[in-house]
């Protein structure tokens, strides 16, 4: 018998050395990329934490300051007169009916496009004559820290590459408002309350609230507030209808 002849060695296609090669990388990559987001979701936590913190103190703070002011004020015989509101929450109460088109317009740029929608709106001039103008289609007040935390935990979805996300994750706060130092739920939060620098970026970044028909339901949205009515300016009473919208 003659000696046998030795196998011949399977020829991998070069393509295939490549695919496999490019394979392991991406594979490599995508480790290290989770890795690091995982480091970082890790340091974001104890951040976001100490921001909280800071932002109870703050609050209670401000609340224990507005009770010795009062109590000052009520012992010297006088009465504390609160600081001008800051921020306004705008609730459109009427539809489209017996409508000009300036009021609609104006609407549109206040992003009230539907009944029932809610909007943060920062004090100012322009603001204040605009709201005068639609005054017989919305409703306004100013809301406290309760409401505000309600409606962004409840009711808050972001805006991000024009497209409605909810707020259910940091991240997302934090790949749209990141570069302004905003990136958790309570630093959105804070912003609004305190109508901060980037007060502006934030109130774009949040979708205008969709709210639920009040229940109990409305009095008479044609008549202003002070007449009996819903609609105008209802101060701190916005906070109860917020309540029963939200």
């Amino acid at each position: 018998m003659g000696e046998e002849e030795p196998k011949a060695m399977a020829v991998v296609p070069e393509s295939v050395l490549k695919k496999r090669k490019r394979n392991e990388e991406w594979e490599k990559n995508k480790k290290e990329q989770l890795e690091a987001a995982k480091l970082k979701r890790a340091q974001n936590r104890k951040v976001i934490f100490k921001r909280a913190e800071k932002y109870i103190k703050e609050y209670r703070d401000q609340e224990r300051d507005l009770i010795r002011l009062k109590r000052e004020a009520k012992l010297s015989g006088g009465f504390y007169v609160d600081p001008e509101a800051k921020l306004l929450f705008i609730v459109r109460i009427r539809g489209i009916n017996d409508m000009h088109p300036k009021t609609r317009k104006i609407l549109q740029l206040l992003r009230l496009r539907q009944i029932f929608n809610g909007v943060f709106l920062k004090v100012n001039k322009a603001t204040v004559n605009m709201l005068q103008r639609v005054e017989p289609y919305v409703t306004y007040g100013y809301p406290n820290l309760k409401s505000i935390r309600e409606l962004i935990y409840k009711r808050g979805y972001g805006k991000v590459n024009k497209q409605r996300i909810p707020l259910t994750d940091n991240a997302v706060i934090e790949e749209v408002l990141g570069q302004y130092g905003i990136i958790c739920i309570e630093d959105l939060i804070h912003e609004i309350i305190t109508v901060g620098p980037n007060f502006t970026k934030a109130n774009n970044f949040l979708w205008p609230f969709k709210l639920s028909a009040p229940s109990g339901g409305l009095k008479k949205k044609r008549n202003h507030y002070i007449e009996g009515g819903d609609a105008g300016n209802r101060e701190l009473k916005i906070n109860e209808l917020i309540r029963r919208m939200n």
